[in-house]
């Protein structure tokens, strides 16, 4: 069966992820996905109940929170989201997700400097 393209987005994403240093990817909670750099997340993929063609995306922003927050795209946070600087960004199976891949690579790249140990997060932005 052939891959949505939320579902190749998901999938490029996580390779991407991947070649960050020390990182590793697993679940998260039911039924959602992560990606970790020594066992912290910095970035969960999927919703309870979200269909094979929708896809949601939460990462850590500290530096662009309140900017993403702008994109029609982006769901407002609340609570420990919020406070944290954790953005949700959200993709309904007639967005173009594809389209966007750019920023949410720039996203997870951020959230990952934001979470991995200063060593690690050096090395990346180096």
């Amino acid at each position: 069966m052939p891959q949505t393209p939320h579902q190749r987005a998901e999938a490029e994403l996580t390779a991407y992820g991947l070649t960050f240093p020390e990182t590793t990817s697993g679940p998260a909670w039911l039924p959602a996905r992560g990606l970790y750099v020594r066992k912290k997340m910095f970035c969960v993929f999927g919703a309870k109940g979200e269909p094979l063609d929708a896809l949601t995306i939460l990462m850590k922003l500290p530096i662009s929170a309140e900017m993403a927050e702008e994109l029609s795209f982006v769901r407002p946070a609340k609570g420990w989201f919020k406070q944290h600087n954790w953005v949700t960004a959200h993709f309904e199976p007639e967005d173009d997700v594809l389209a966007e891949m750019a920023t949410l690579k720039g996203w997870l790249r951020q959230s990952y400097v934001a979470v991995a140990p200063k060593k690690l997060g050096r090395e990346l932005a180096d």
